[in-house]
């Protein structure tokens, strides 16, 4: 995305101002210079980019940095400052009932975004349905079915409908009992007439609460025409930017906002309904920067261990701190980590590991890092209950018939032995702390978990 692009360029203007006391006019245009290099090369708008390089310019030339502070640091502060202000507050959806309508064009991620935001509402605590009122596009109503069966959540939709108004007021009545209401509508390749019209008269029927405007990640310049044109004929509350997985820049997702006056709602990244995160973008914005964001890690934490744990009733992973650490715990462990998402963005949310030092590791550093999360799985695989439970009876005659069992080397099961005595090692260590100590650390945790600006950022 662009504020991936903007993050690396931004970091390394920034790392040219550590160790100065004072900032000169050069030095606030060269970060200024940068930030406008990323932004125009992801298709923002000018307009738009100048706003927000003048900002940064005036406000580093002209405040004064607080006693104490660093020239990086006070720059540091005012573009994060600017940056947030750009994206503008989250468009935060209350946790009640609602009805949320999805607009955009064909191709730009709706049915697998609402199966996406129906998932994310059930996760906390709120019956969630979709209505699917596509009828132009082929294959809509399987596909949408699909998704909603693999978020478990309720799903209406009609095979072979013709009247998407009609089956808008139908699905509602349907899902009656849901708490949120997701109304899938069709897109087209272009914003013709008969779409805007469509779309018109879903909405009076609907009703939303909420609009939210879905926009593909690799849509640019185009996005200013189809936000106006959408905000126009419904208003737009919100905006879902999608497949950020891929290279798209995602310009035109900053350029929809400032179009509409909406915010970024949601971001989507990957095909599985939990590939999806609710925008916020102190911590956001904290992430590219390089400073983490400590509460999107202790939600994603949270869920990745109240899955596992639901896949395995006999697993409690408190257990951990009372008992003897078995290489069934650790791939459970294993398990809850690969829940969480790729490694890189879990690596970003923490304080001092995101930003420059992950943009220096080599290409391939985190898919070896998977490979061997399955390679230890594989090998656990050849093991005997027994082994399991007790690793430390595992000898060199063992190794030898697990490493054959498995299809890999001795080494692979040296390297998962050896991964198992660090685990042991810290957690006994937490096994050692005092129930006061266990208490402080939870507390400084949660206390730093506003995007990575409290306690553990910068500017704690």
């Amino acid at each position: 995305m662009v504020l991936d692009d903007l993050g690396s360029s931004l970091r390394g203007a920034l790392d040219a101002l550590r160790g100065k006391s004072r900032i000169s006019k050069a030095d606030v245009d060269e970060v200024v210079k940068e930030i406008q290099r990323s932004l125009l090369a992801a298709d923002v708008e000018v307009s738009l980019v100048m706003a927000l390089s003048e900002t940064i310019r005036d406000r580093s030339l002209d405040e004064s940095p607080p006693p104490g502070t660093s020239a990086r640091d006070h720059v540091l502060r005012i573009v994060y400052e600017s940056l947030v202000d750009l994206v503008g507050e989250s468009t935060a959806l209350p946790l009640e009932p609602q009805t949320v309508l999805l607009v955009g064009l064909q191709g730009s991620g709706k049915t697998t975004s609402a199966a996406k935001i129906g998932w994310w509402f059930e996760t906390k605590g709120l019956r969630s349905a979709v209505v699917q009122t596509d009828t132009f596009r082929p294959g809509a109503f399987e596909q949408s079915q699909q998704m909603a069966e693999r978020a478990e959540i309720e799903f209406y939709g009609e095979a072979g409908g013709e009247d998407p108004v009609a089956i808008a007021r139908d699905g509602l009545a349907a899902t009656a009992d849901a708490d949120v209401r997701i109304v899938d509508t069709a897109g087209r390749h272009a914003l013709e007439d008969d779409l805007i019209d469509e779309i018109e008269q879903i909405d009076a029927v609907v009703d939303p609460d909420v609009t939210l405007l879905v926009l593909d990640a690799a849509l640019g310049q185009g996005a200013k025409e189809q936000a106006r044109r959408f905000d126009e004929a419904v208003g737009i509350d919100g905006v879902v930017v999608t497949k950020l997985d891929g290279t798209a820049k995602g310009g035109g997702a900053l350029t929809a906002v400032d179009e509409t006056g909406a915010t970024i709602a949601f971001l989507g990244a990957g095909e599985t309904v939990q590939d999806i995160e609710r925008f916020e973008p102190s911590g956001f914005i904290s992430r590219l920067l390089g400073m983490g964001d400590l509460r999107q890690l202790a939600e994603r934490v949270e869920r990745a261990m109240r899955e596992t744990e639901a896949a395995d009733d006999d697993w409690d992973p408190e257990d951990m701190l009372s008992g003897e650490f078995t290489l069934i715990d650790m791939r459970k462990q294993l398990q809850a980590m690969s829940r969480m998402g790729p490694l890189e963005q879990i690596m970003d949310m923490i304080p001092g590991l995101g930003g420059g030092i992950m943009d220096q590791l080599p290409d391939d550093a985190m898919d070896v890092t998977k490979e061997r999360m399955v390679t230890f799985d594989v090998v656990m695989d050849s093991m005997t209950p027994s082994e399991l439970e007790n690793p430390r009876r595992i000898g060199a005659t063992r190794i030898e018939r697990i490493a054959r069992g498995a299809g890999v080397s001795k080494d692979d099961v040296r390297e998962l032995l050896e991964q198992h005595r660090a685990m042991r090692r810290a957690i006994k260590q937490l096994q050692g702390m005092g129930q006061g100590d266990m208490k402080r650390m939870m507390k400084r945790m949660q206390g730093g978990g506003g995007g990575g600006l409290g306690g553990m950022g910068p500017f704690g």
